[in-house]
């Protein structure tokens, strides 16, 4: 037996981090992807879109600061400098995690990304835990399992989990969560 599982609310007053509220799905659409199940929804009020309300949601200074430090760790050629300097904003990254040159976890919600051990993240590749929507914005974690491959140019969605050992291939956008040891690709990534 499964439970369709709702994305929690949260209003522009709770954001802080002061309490969630869950969706009771009235004016859903039909079935949303499994990813929506996993993020929490923050909605934002006035005729003014989601993005507008950033400084309501992440500290000013804070997002700077985690700005300045993914800029380092992007073009840094040390791998590990690279881990220490996420690691330093609240990226969690395994043991042998290799970075590739110009790859971008979160800069609002850096936090919210999960590296496991021995995983590759390639060349430009964005791993995102945000999505700014014109009345609300959604925030989820971003988990790449264990020995697990993100090709070149490829962006990871909030609320997604790579599996363990799975292959994303370059250029993908994975909107869904990557089961172990599977190969997806495309625009959105599905499995082959």
């Amino acid at each position: 037996m499964s439970v369709a599982l709702q994305p929690a609310v949260v209003t522009d007053d709770q954001a802080d981090g002061s309490g969630a509220e869950t969706s009771d799905g009235s004016g859903d659409q039909g079935s949303r992807p499994e990813r929506h199940e996993a993020t929490t929804v923050h909605v934002t009020r006035g005729p003014r879109n989601s993005l507008q309300h950033w400084l309501e949601a992440r500290s000013f200074v804070r997002v700077c600061l985690n700005y300045v430090v993914i800029v380092l760790a992007r073009i840094a050629p040390s791998l590990r400098l690279k881990s220490w300097l996420l690691r330093r904003i609240g990226v969690t990254v395994g043991e042998g995690v290799s970075w590739g040159l110009e790859s971008t976890p979160d800069v609002f919600w850096p936090e919210l990304v999960t590296v496991e051990d021995h995983a590759i993240i390639g060349y430009d590749v964005t791993l995102l835990c945000h999505e700014f929507l014109q009345e609300e914005y959604r925030t989820g974690e971003v988990v790449v399992g264990e020995r697990a491959m993100i090709g070149a140019g490829a962006i990871v969605l909030p609320g997604v989990e790579v599996g363990a050992g799975a292959q994303v291939a370059a250029n993908s956008l994975v909107t869904e969560d990557v089961p172990p040891d599977a190969t997806v690709a495309g625009v959105p990534a599905e499995e082959v």
